[in-house]
């Protein structure tokens, strides 16, 4: 990749609209439910699958889980997408706040 080519793809990446919000991971063998929040959803499913993967998530029941019936068994929604724009102030704490609800309305464990 030529140098100009690659400034240009780090300049789009940085400049790309954020969307955070609350994602679901489902295990469809047991049909247990893990519920998260995160500040770019775009990139959240990459990160959890490669910890799983690699046996070092810190949530046992979802790492149990992941080693019990494999990859295959998961799947990965978005519920709920917040506009970064409205989360100047306590985005941690909104985000959590929208994921604990998720959390009562599907049963699901807070990740």
């Amino acid at each position: 990749m030529k140098r100009e080519d690659r400034k240009a793809a780090i300049a789009a990446y940085k400049e790309r609209k954020v969307a955070a919000g609350v994602f679901v991971v489902r295990c469809t063998a047991t049909g247990q439910r893990w519920a998260g929040c995160a500040p770019d959803l775009s990139t959240i499913w990459n990160r959890l699958s490669f910890t799983l993967r690699q046996g070092g998530d810190r949530h046992p029941t979802l790492q149990a889980a992941w080693r019990d019936h494999g990859a295959e068994s998961f799947a990965f929604d978005i519920v709920e997408r917040v506009d970064a724009d409205e989360l100047t102030y306590g985005r941690d704490r909104v985000l959590r706040d929208r994921r604990d609800r998720w959390c009562e309305t599907l049963r699901a464990e807070a990740i």
